[in-house]
């Protein structure tokens, strides 16, 4: 199997696993207050990585200099905005319109990769980037109400989680993949801490009646292990082997999986429009995978070649 294909599968599973467990993370903030929550999640990722990394990769500490360290600080701190922002954006507005908001990223990722990087996306790119965001918009924008202080600061989630992945993709092939990795979750786990302790209760996070209830020990053991410590460790060593428009397209994907977990586990139900948006999702992913020749749409358009 090709390199870009499996690095999109895996990336899929990736979105796969931050979908499925948005429900458990849901149960788990109800108890624990956000920044909490992910102190202590990437926190314990950290501590698992930097174990694997000492244990049986300690080459790669031969790598680490002042330059890869600022690197590294600089994805975990895109990668922090993007949760922090998107927390407090959901004190304020709706789950439905963060959703979408939160999809936009889709949109940004090849807008920042050409004035940012000169990457510019296929013609079939831009055709699953325009049919993938009417999807997330029938999925998730269930609430078409005036804009709110919320809907600015999910915006900017928005925009931050663009520029994680960007930027991911443009160190990942540059320095070691767990190095990288260690360093961008340590520092998404250094700035929850500080966040929690200046705007939390952070005392909660020593409470054993909260953190040992099931809902936030199985959310916290879940998402540290798979959806924070091996989720990131894959997108950072396969994002080097696709581009960035292509990822942002795969991780729209995390709505859908997050309405497949909600359908089992908590028994939502999804209205036409948002099961027709599911699939126009699907089909936007699907485009960016499709050779050059097989969509003509954009064939005379020769400035988004890819």
């Amino acid at each position: 199997m090709k390199k870009p294909i499996f690095a999109d599968i895996s990336l899929l599973f990736v979105t796969f696993i931050w979908g499925t467990t948005f429900v458990l993370v849901q149960n788990a903030i109800g108890l624990l207050e956000p920044f909490s929550f992910n102190g202590i999640r990437f926190l314990a990722a950290a501590v698992l990585l930097i174990l694997w990394l000492v244990i049986f990769e300690r080459k790669q500490l031969a790598y680490l200099n002042l330059r890869m360290a600022a690197s590294g600080v600089f994805i975990g701190f895109w990668l922090f905005l993007g949760y922090a922002t998107q927390t407090i954006g959901l004190l304020y507005t709706t789950t439905s319109k963060a959703g979408f908001i939160t999809g936009l990223s889709v949109v940004f990722v090849p807008l920042f990769s050409m004035f940012l990087l000169r990457q510019f996306p296929s013609r079939n790119a831009v055709a699953g980037v325009l049919v993938a965001t009417i999807g997330l918009f029938l999925l998730t924008m269930t609430d078409v109400s005036s804009l709110n202080i919320g809907d600015g600061l999910v915006f900017i989630c928005a925009i931050s989680f663009a520029l994680h992945i960007i930027f991911t993709g443009k160190f990942s092939s540059q320095y070691p993949t767990l190095l990288l990795t260690v360093i961008q979750i340590s520092t998404v786990a250094i700035l929850s801490i500080l966040s929690a302790f200046f705007f939390e209760d952070w005392r909660l996070s020593f409470n054993a009646d909260i953190l040992l209830s099931e809902d936030v020990i199985i959310a916290l053991v879940i998402t540290s292990v798979f959806a924070t410590a091996l989720a990131f460790l894959i997108q950072t060593n396969f994002q080097k082997y696709t581009t960035a428009t292509r990822v942002a397209l795969i991780f729209a994907m995390e709505p859908v999986f997050a309405a497949i977990a909600g359908y089992y586990w908590a028994f939502e139900r999804l209205s036409y429009s948002a099961l027709f948006g599911c699939i126009l999702i699907f089909a936007g992913m699907i485009f960016a995978e499709l050779p050059a020749n097989k969509i003509p749409l954009f064939r005379k358009n020769k400035s988004f070649q890819g």
